[in-house]
C-alpha cells in the first residue's frame, strides 16, 4: 500500500489539479446560476461611439423566479450553538415584525437575524404587516426560504399573532413604518408588549418622523440603529420635531454573511462569475467597470452618477488618456415596472450617445456575481446618505475600492483616501466624482491597494461574527431591561 506522504507523479499531479479546478469552476458556476431571485436585464442601443461588442449580443432577459420553493442550500460549517454569542437565546420565543417582505435592505437584514436566532435554537416567528393581497413571487420565495430554515411565518393580523406577541420573550419591530402595526393589530394590548420590544430602525428620510409611525418609541425596551450618524439624527429630530424622547439606543454596524465571504475569498469562483457576468453584459475582461448597486431611485443618485460618468468619458477623450474602455452598470433596475426616473436615466444615456457603455441590470437578491464582475463600486446615495449601506462592506469584501458620498453611514465605513474616495452630495459632487472615476481608471495600483485595505477592514470589523457579537450584546441588555421592568411591576 502506498504511503500517504508518497508524492504523485508529475502527470498524475497535473491531472488531479486539473480535475479539482474543473470541479471548483463547475460548483462556482452552479452557485451563480442558482442564486435565488436573479433578475437581470441588460439593454444596449445603437451607438455612434465605438463599442467592442454589438448591442444585439446582449439580449433582454425576462424576469425569472422559481415557481417552487428554492432548494435547501448546503449547511455551512459554523461554531457549535453553545459557543455562539447568541447562545443565550436558545428556546426563547422571538416575534419579528417587518413592515414588508421585499428585496430591500430592511427585510433582508431582519431575515438574517431570524436565521442567526434559529441557528442557536430560538423559536422564531415572522409577521409581515404590509403583505400583498395577491400572489407575489418575491414574497413567496422569501417566505419559503425562511420556512426552510425553521422560521414560522404567520399572518400579521388576527388573534394568533396577538397571542404570540403577548407570550414572546422579545418582539423586534423592523423599520419605523412597522410602528403602525402596534395600534392596528395589538390595540389595547400595546402597553403589554412595548416593554419587551426592540425597535430596529434603518430609515434616514424626514417623512418617517411622524407620530403615526413612532409615537410608541419612547416606551419600548430599546432602539437599534445601524450607524452613529443616523442615531444622532433620530435623537435630534424626535426631540425637536416630535417632542418625544428616544429610548435607550444602540448602534450596531452590520457585517457580511458567511456565504458572501466564502464567494469573495474563492479566487476561482470570483473569476468564473466575473467572466460570466461580463460576457452577458458585453464587457471585455480588460475593460474597467464601475457600478451603482442600489434600487433605482433619485435618492440613490444614479442620475448624478451617470452625469459624472459622461464627464469622465469626455475628459478621457479630451486628454487622450490611454485607458481601457470604461463602462458603467446600474444594478437595481426594474424592467417590468420602469419608473419615470429610470426612463429619465435611459433618455440621458441615449442623448449623450453612451448606450454602448452603460448597462442597466434588473434588481437582484444575488449581488455577489456583480461584485465579482466590477472594478469599483460607486455608493452615490444623496441627501443624508445611507443609514449604513450594506453594499459598501460587501464590495470591500471583494477587494473593491468605493467611491462614496460624504454622508450618512458611508463615512463610518470608507476611509477617505485609503479604502476609497468620498465626494460631496448633490450637483456639487458631479465633477469631483468624475475626477475620481478617471483617477481610479488610470491608476491601477491605487485601485488595487484601496481594495486590499478595504478587505482588511472588513476582516477586522464587518464579518457576520462581528455583527452577531454586537447584536448579542444588545439583546442581552434588552432582556435584562425586560426582566427588571417585570420585577419592578410585580413589586
Amino acid at each position: 500500500m502506498a504511503k500517504h506522504g508518497a508524492p504523485l507523479s508529475s502527470s498524475a499531479a497535473m491531472g488531479a489539479l486539473f480535475f479539482r479546478m474543473r470541479w471548483m469552476m463547475a460548483v462556482a458556476l452552479f452557485l451563480f446560476l442558482s442564486f435565488a431571485l436573479i433578475i437581470r436585464s441588460s439593454i444596449d442601443y445603437p451607438s455612434s461611439q465605438p463599442c467592442r461588442c454589438p448591442p444585439a449580443a446582449v439580449p433582454v432577459e425576462k424576469k425569472f423566479i422559481s415557481a417552487s420553493p428554492p432548494p435547501r442550500r448546503p449547511v455551512l460549517t459554523r461554531a457549535p450553538s453553545s459557543a455562539r454569542p447568541l447562545s443565550f437565546m436558545k428556546s426563547k420565543l422571538v416575534l419579528l415584525v417587518s413592515h414588508e417582505l421585499s428585496l430591500s435592505g430592511g427585510p433582508l437584514l431582519l431575515m438574517e437575524l431570524a436565521f442567526l436566532l434559529r441557528e442557536v435554537g430560538a423559536d422564531v416567528r415572522w409577521a409581515t404587516n404590509q403583505r400583498p393581497t395577491g400572489s407575489d413571487n418575491v414574497v413567496y420565495s422569501l417566505e419559503h426560504k425562511m420556512m426552510d430554515r425553521g422560521v414560522q411565518v404567520m399572518s400579521a393580523k388576527g388573534q394568533e399573532v396577538v397571542n404570540t406577541a403577548l407570550k414572546a420573550d422579545l418582539v423586534v419591530l423592523n423599520t419605523a413604518v412597522a410602528g403602525k402595526w402596534l395600534d392596528s393589530v395589538l390595540k389595547e394590548k400595546v402597553p403589554l408588549v412595548l416593554p419587551k420590544t426592540l425597535w430596529w430602525i434603518h430609515e434616514m428620510r424626514g417623512h418617517y418622523f411622524s407620530l403615526d409611525y413612532v409615537k410608541h418609541l419612547p416606551f419600548v425596551a430599546g432602539a437599534m440603529i445601524d450607524s452613529h450618524v443616523t442615531t444622532e439624527y433620530w435623537k435630534n429630530r424626535t426631540q425637536e420635531r416630535l417632542r418625544i424622547k428616544m429610548p435607550k439606543t444602540y448602534v450596531v454596524h452590520l457585517g457580511n454573511s458567511k456565504e458572501l465571504m466564502e464567494v469573495a475569498e474563492d479566487s476561482v469562483a470570483r473569476r468564473v462569475l466575473r467572466e460570466h457576468v461580463r460576457e452577458s453584459l458585453g464587457v471585455q475582461s480588460e475593460d474597467i467597470l464601475f457600478a451603482v448597486i442600489n434600487s433605482v431611485s433619485r435618492g440613490k443618485g444614479q442620475d448624478l452618477f451617470l452625469q459624472s460618468f459622461h464627464e469622465s468619458l469626455v475628459h478621457v477623450k479630451r486628454q487622450k488618456l490611454q485607458v481601457p474602455p470604461i463602462h458603467a452598470a446600474i444594478v437595481g433596475s426594474d424592467i417590468n415596472a420602469q419608473t419615470k426616473f429610470e426612463s429619465e436615466l435611459r433618455a440621458f444615456v441615449e442623448s449623450k450617445q453612451i448606450q454602448g457603455y452603460v448597462h442597466f441590470v434588473n434588481k437582484t437578491l444575488a449581488v455577489a456575481p456583480y461584485l465579482a464582475a466590477i472594478d469599483v463600486l460607486v455608493q452615490n446615495s444623496q441627501g443624508r446618505g445611507e443609514c449604513f449601506g450594506r453594499i459598501t462592506i460587501e464590495a470591500m469584501a471583494f477587494q473593491l475600492p468605493v467611491l462614496g458620498t460624504a454622508a450618512g453611514g458611508t463615512q463610518e465605513i470608507v476611509v477617505n483616501g485609503s479604502t476609497g474616495i468620498l465626494h460631496p452630495v448633490g450637483k456639487a459632487g458631479v465633477v469631483p466624482l468624475a475626477r475620481n472615476l478617471v483617477k481610479l481608471a488610470t491608476h491601477v495600483e491605487r485601485r488595487l491597494t484601496m481594495g486590499k485595505k478595504g478587505y482588511q477592514k472588513v476582516k477586522e470589523r464587518f464579518l457576520e461574527r462581528h455583527m452577531e457579537q454586537r447584536i448579542a450584546s444588545v439583546l442581552k441588555d434588552v432582556l435584562r431591561t425586560v426582566k427588571a421592568r417585570h420585577k419592578a411591576k410585580r413589586v
